[in-house]
């Protein structure tokens, strides 16, 4: 990012083709729909070229990425109040066609819980659990410390543990 802060802006397709994916992943899971995925994957790089003088080379490069997808995930919701849901995916049919519906259930029980997650602590869960993310990196994007991320990380998978055994009639234990 350094290269293209510099005015050397050919070096955005190399950040492009090393993080378009993970970003459209992100917002996959954020928003649960992929065509507005991609409209805001390229948004962050239109965004990252026009405020590319703001990058601070001391800085993480992927927590000024995601702040970035921050806000342009927030103006999105902002401007068209979506709904969110969580997309269905299909599974391949290696397992016995029994265990596969299971899981299937589960899965999409687990993605109704997400989408019923507030949003601060879905994206929490995304950041961590999808993005792979460390705690730092999370902590520089949403800018606190580690041991705060760490707390709200716990509440999201609470939470989360929660909605699901809520939505399944089954007890947490």
């Amino acid at each position: 990012m350094q290269a293209v802060r510099e005015g050397d802006l050919g070096a955005l397709a190399v950040l492009f083709e090393r993080h378009h994916r993970p970003l459209f992943n992100y917002f996959v899971h954020m928003n649960g729909n992929r065509d507005l995925s991609e409209d805001l994957v390229q948004d962050v790089f239109m965004r990252m070229l026009k405020y590319r003088q703001s990058y601070q080379p001391d800085r993480a490069f992927a927590a000024w990425m995601y702040q970035i997808a921050r806000n342009a995930q927030a103006d999105s919701i902002g401007k068209r109040k979506l709904e969110i849901a969580m997309p269905e995916r299909e599974f391949a049919s290696a397992n016995v066609m029994e265990e596969n519906l299971k899981r299937r259930q589960e899965i999409s029980l687990l993605k109704k819980a997400m989408s019923r997650l507030p949003e601060d602590k879905r994206e929490l869960l995304v950041l961590s659990r999808f993005q792979n993310l460390k705690y730092d990196e999370i902590g520089a994007i949403l800018g606190c410390d580690v041991g705060a991320v760490k707390v709200r990380v716990y509440r999201a998978v609470k939470a989360l543990g929660q909605i699901y055994f809520e939505l399944s009639g089954e007890r947490a234990s």
